[in-house]
């Protein structure tokens, strides 16, 4: 499984450790870089998602390396399929590993509660990108394992078949593409992942794109109608929106099946998925497990431009962090830096490194010979934004409200496009009173 993302009552959380006795301000707290390897020792668990690569040997691997240089340390992995969920319950104890992946539905204002510190942003963000995502008072608590770019997973012998010889350019187009596909292949055009929840949390990646805008996701701390014709969201969510009322993905979305999809896609019966580039190299693999061609999978940026060119936006992958409880943070930071600096795990998947300069990715040589163009996602708002989000109940980074935004579509739910986007603009603006 890729990851999974629930809704975290971020408030309740702080709440039950505060209540438990547990949690610590970590503001003190400093996993710096080790100096000497050969001093660093200990058996250190990382918690992940990567529950394939457990099963495939991959984390075996890259551990058997890692302890060539650090040959006192000891990594163990322990997989969580349902990370988001599972790791929200650990977090209410002092035992949520040594090393974990920072839950994305938590506040950026809790990580020094929970994360030791990883050195200042002044010095990190010189050899890293995304540094800002995880920064809290100039302290810099996660680091990207890869950056993500966004768009469209599709396999392109589908679309060709259908007679789509080029990228839409606009929302309206892609729909079109998508009724060709249906009329002319009987593949599932669009395929929502619905039931598994996380991939529709991936439409909100894409704010930034329609308007070509790095700070758009910023200025949602400012705008009292996010959900209004003209705003990135209000495209996003339309475009997702008609796909499903004009019945152009799968048939009952609470069947669908995220591991399932990679072989659906991989031959040809699944023709889309909005998700990250990392899922690049995951679908090509169950192409060549199939025995399709792994050309067969492509990666087109959202469907519509700016000044004639795609943009596609640029953001972190889940960042690693050092439990602030960890008896063991030197060994904790070591296997940190090198995963992400020297295990080659990025080039490995096709996905973009985060170490600052790295090339991109075959997997993107589509993109860069299109000449897309790639935007970073700034959050330098991320506190108030997700101050907004929290007080709105919306979850705009969580699964609930995109699910209700399906069942509205297919009519599982009441209402329409427009009362529902009257609803979040109403609960946001309202929010953002409250906030102050």
């Amino acid at each position: 499984m890729r990851r999974s993302w629930v809704v975290l009552a971020a408030a309740t959380m702080v709440a039950a450790t505060a209540c438990s006795g547990q949690g610590n301000d970590g503001r003190g707290e400093i996993a710096a870089p080790p100096s000497d390897p050969a001093k660093v020792s200990g058996e250190i668990t990382v918690l992940t998602n990567r529950t394939d690569q457990i099963a495939d040997g991959t984390l075996k691997k890259y551990a058997a390396e890692f302890r060539k240089e650090y040959p006192r340390v000891k990594v163990k992995f322990e997989g969580l399929t349902d990370y988001e969920g599972e790791t929200k319950i650990r977090m209410n104890t002092d035992n949520y590993g040594d090393v974990l992946l920072i839950p994305n539905s938590l506040s950026v204002k809790q990580y020094p509660t929970f994360f030791a510190s990883l050195g200042k942003s002044d010095d990190l963000s010189a050899k890293f990108d995304y540094t800002d995502h995880a920064t809290v008072d100039g302290q810099v608590y996660g680091l990207a394992g890869i950056g993500v770019a966004n768009g469209f997973v599709y396999n392109k012998t589908v679309w060709a078949r259908a007679g789509i010889t080029k990228w839409p350019t606009t929302p309206e187009e892609f729909v079109a593409d998508l009724e060709s596909i249906k009329s002319k292949t009987g593949a599932t055009p669009y395929y929502t992942n619905y039931k598994d929840g996380w991939p529709l949390t991936n439409w909100t990646n894409a704010v930034g794109s329609p308007t070509c805008d790095p700070d758009a996701y910023d200025k949602l701390a400012t705008t009292g109608k996010p959900w209004s014709r003209g705003s990135d969201l209000y495209t996003i969510d339309k475009l997702l929106y008609t796909i499903v009322d004009d019945k152009l993905a799968e048939a009952d979305p609470t069947t669908t099946n995220w591991e399932d999809s990679k072989a659906r896609i991989a031959t040809g019966k699944i023709a889309s998925m909005w998700l990250g580039s990392w899922a690049i190299s995951q679908m090509q693999a169950a192409a060549k497990a199939a025995g399709k061609d792994p050309g067969d999978i492509g990666f087109m940026p959202f469907p519509a431009q700016k000044n004639g060119k795609f943009c596609s936006v640029l953001r972190p992958d889940y960042q690693y962090a050092v439990n602030v409880h960890s008896p063991r943070k030197a060994a904790a930071r070591a296997w940190i830096d090198w995963y992400i600096t020297k295990s080659g795990q990025a080039a490995a998947e096709g996905s973009l490194s985060s170490v600052k300069g790295a090339p991109l990715p075959g997997t993107l040589e589509a993109f860069a010979d299109n000449d897309v163009t790639m935007i970073p996602q700034h959050q330098r708002n991320l506190a108030e934004v997700n101050s907004i989000d929290k007080a709105s109940e919306i979850g705009i980074t969580a699964q609930d409200y995109r699910q209700k935004l399906v069942d509205v579509a297919r009519g599982a739910a009441g209402g329409d496009m427009d009362s529902y986007f009257d609803e979040l603009n109403g609960k946001w603006s309202e929010a953002r009173q409250t906030v102050g």
